[in-house]
């Protein structure tokens, strides 16, 4: 099956001692379940979203113009493009 990646917004935080990336979501949205990938020079991660933190708040979608805290496998770095996965159609 082919996937497409929609780019949905941008790392602009990385909290170390929790392993949270701190997304601004710019276009779509980002659910609970869904799954993406966090894309820079030195990071590539591939996951399905556990859970969404809105000012430390569990949500369970945000939408263009919101900022959430997503639980993160591994380091994500200020400025790495996320990208919501989609099967193709």
């Amino acid at each position: 099956m082919l996937m497409v990646r929609i780019e949905i917004g941008t790392v602009f935080h990385f909290y170390a001692k929790a392993s949270v990336a701190a997304i601004q979501i710019q276009a779509g949205e980002l659910s609970v379940g869904d799954t993406i990938m966090i894309e820079g020079p030195s990071t590539t991660i591939t996951m399905e979203v556990s859970s969404l933190q809105i000012e430390h708040m569990s949500v369970q979608k945000a939408t263009a113009g919101q900022s959430v805290g997503i639980k993160v496998p591994d380091r994500a770095r200020e400025g790495d493009k996320v990208y919501r996965i989609e099967p193709t159609p």
